[in-house]
Order: C-alpha cells, then structure tokens, then sequence
C-alpha cells in the first residue's frame, strides 16, 4: 500500500488506463454473446408471434411519421422566429446507437460501459439518452468503449427545471441501494411550487447546462420540502427503474463537431 501511494500519478493513470483495456475486449465478446443468444431465441418463436410484432412495428412506424411531419413543421416555424428575433439556433444532435456491455451500480458509483468508443466519434461530456430519458454523461472514453455515469450517480450533476415551469433547479443523483428504485435529488426549487396530494410533476432536462437539449425526462417529483433559509425548497426525484436495466443508449453527438471530423 504505501509503495502504491508512493507512485507518480501519471503511472498509476497509465496503469489503470492499460488494465482497462485489457479488460475490455472481454466485455465487448461477452455482449457480442449475448446479442447472438438473443437472436436465436428469437428465431424460435412462432411465425404468429412474428407477424403481430411486425403488425405492431408498422403501427408504430406509421405514428412516428405522422410525428415527422408535426416536427418538420415545428422546425421551420422554429427557424422563422430565431430569423425574425435574430436568436441563435438550438444545437442539433446526431443519435449514435450504443450497445452496453456492463453495469457497476454500487451505492456509491453508478456507471455503465457502452461498445462505443474515440473510435466512433465518442468524446467526454457527450449526453446518454434513452426511450425513457436521461441515462447519463460519458465520463471516459477509449478507444473502442467508453463509461457512462449515470444520472443516479451521487457526483452526478445538472440543470433541470419542470415540464410545466421553466425555472431552472438543480438536480444531483443520490446514494442508491441494490434493489430499489433509483432516485436523485432536487434543490432550489422556487417557494411557490406546489404538488397535489395524487400527482408528481415531471422533472426534465434543461438546456442551460449545455449538454442536454431541453425536455427530456428525469424522473419525477412527489413531494417537496422547504429550505432552512425557507426561500427554496428540495425534494427526491423518483426514476424508473428501467434506467438501471437499459441494454441500449443513444449517445448524443452535435452535428457541428460531426462536420469537423
């Protein structure tokens, strides 16, 4: 131990950089594995249950064309009136589909491993999505993976503000057990915020921090107590606990840096 705290710190970086990438090929065949056992489950099943899932992708498919069209309409309506503010344009996004590899959710760190890495265009500071919102921020990239921390992460931090109130907040992740719901943090919430009894408001991304683009959901609120200042006030933040099951992610990659490359 004390010859360990004794070493430089560039070594013991280039250590656990080298071990990591030892590691990590195992990772990436383990999730190669079993994508493969997957698919040949999947090959089992009936030529009914095909074609009602392909019934139901298509139904699907036809929303989300019909979305497509409401967006490309929302779009130049956007683009008219940051012309006629003279407003700078919103950051736009390439979605880079991740696999993930790997999961560390211990109650003080909460982090997974995507197949995605410097490789593929993967920088630190990038966001990780998903069909149920926030996953996360890349914290370390290599060159054929990279490590996400989650959003549930305790040093995990962002700028949030409710679906129905543009105020900006503050939301950290918090120190979460095995077992149960994954839940986070919210403070300096305005003093005027009230909740019903039977409903949660719907906390999302905000912009303001640069990072993720607004309205994506972070979990939601039930309850909220006041400040011992008592000009603000905090609560817990309740997420799905799908967030800690996720077997795939989107990382989000501005188009401007896309275009430099």
């Amino acid at each position: 131990m004390l010859v360990w705290l004794l070493v430089p710190g560039a070594l013991k970086n280039w250590i656990r950089t080298g071990f990591y990438e030892f590691q990590a090929p195992s990772w990436v065949a383990l999730s190669h594995i079993d994508d493969l056992q997957e698919y040949w489950m999947l090959r089992t099943r009936s030529r009914h249950d095909l074609i009602a899932a392909g019934r139901d992708l298509a139904r699907l498919n036809a929303a989300y064309e019909v979305r497509l069209q409401q967006e490309s309409a929302l779009r130049e309506e956007l683009r008219a009136l940051e012309s006629l503010l003279r407003l700078d344009s919103l950051p736009e996004y390439h979605y880079m589909v991740a696999r993930v590899v790997r999961r560390d959710h211990s109650s003080w760190w909460q982090q997974c491993i995507i197949r995605k890495g410097r490789t593929h265009g993967i920088r630190k500071g990038m966001a990780v999505i998903y069909s149920q919102g926030v996953v996360g921020r890349i914290r370390e990239v290599h060159a054929y993976t990279a490590t996400v921390e989650l959003v549930t992460s305790p040093s995990f931090r962002m700028a949030a503000h409710f679906s129905d109130d543009l105020r900006p907040i503050t939301f950290q992740g918090g120190v979460n057990t095995p077992f149960h719901p994954p839940r986070g943090h919210i403070a300096n919430v305005p003093a005027d915020v009230r909740i019903g009894d039977d409903e949660a408001l719907r906390l999302v991304s905000s912009r303001l921090g640069g990072v993720f683009p607004d309205g994506l959901t972070i979990g939601y609120v039930e309850q909220l107590e006041p400040s011992p200042d008592g000009l603000f006030q905090s609560g817990r933040v309740r997420m799905t606990r799908g967030l800690l099951s996720v077997r795939e992610v989107a990382v989000l990659v501005p188009i401007d840096q896309l275009q430099q490359d």
